[in-house]
């Protein structure tokens, strides 16, 4: 399962509370029992809206991901020439945020469920079709 940026920078920072209870269940599964991936675009991210003092860390961005990383269950997801063709192709209409689209692409690339609680990308799932989603509220 893919982890949306935000659903990823709980997990680690232990804001869970912020996850609904059938999503905190299934991340406290056994970590043999989980594949969770990270996109390196979800680590962009990070490091931009810390730069932009949006996100405030008690690491610096570069130790913070090192650190998140070393979690039991937790491998990056890697960034395709392919994806990034699919999310070209998703229209801005749709989900305006390229960072979104990627992955959303990302996900679909690797077969797995999205886990997010962006309400944008779970429209854009139900409407579609083309993506598996957890809603992380739920």
């Amino acid at each position: 399962m893919l982890l949306d940026t935000h659903v990823w920078l709980w997990g680690v920072e232990d804001e869970t509370g912020r996850l609904g209870r059938r999503t905190r269940r299934l991340l406290a599964r056994p970590v043999s029992e989980l594949d969770l991936r990270v996109s390196v675009v979800s680590v962009f991210e990070i490091a931009a809206l810390h730069t932009a003092s949006r996100l405030r860390l008690a690491l610096a961005p570069e130790e913070w991901v090192r650190h998140a990383l070393e979690r039991p269950g937790v491998r990056m997801a890697e960034l395709t020439p392919g994806i990034a063709i699919d999310a070209g192709r998703i229209p801005t209409a749709t989900l305006p945020d390229p960072f979104d689209r990627l992955l959303v692409a990302t996900a679909r690339g690797l077969g797995v469920g999205f886990l997010t609680c962006d309400r944008r990308i779970l429209d854009y799932a139900e409407q579609t079709g083309q993506l598996h989603v957890v809603d992380g509220a739920a």
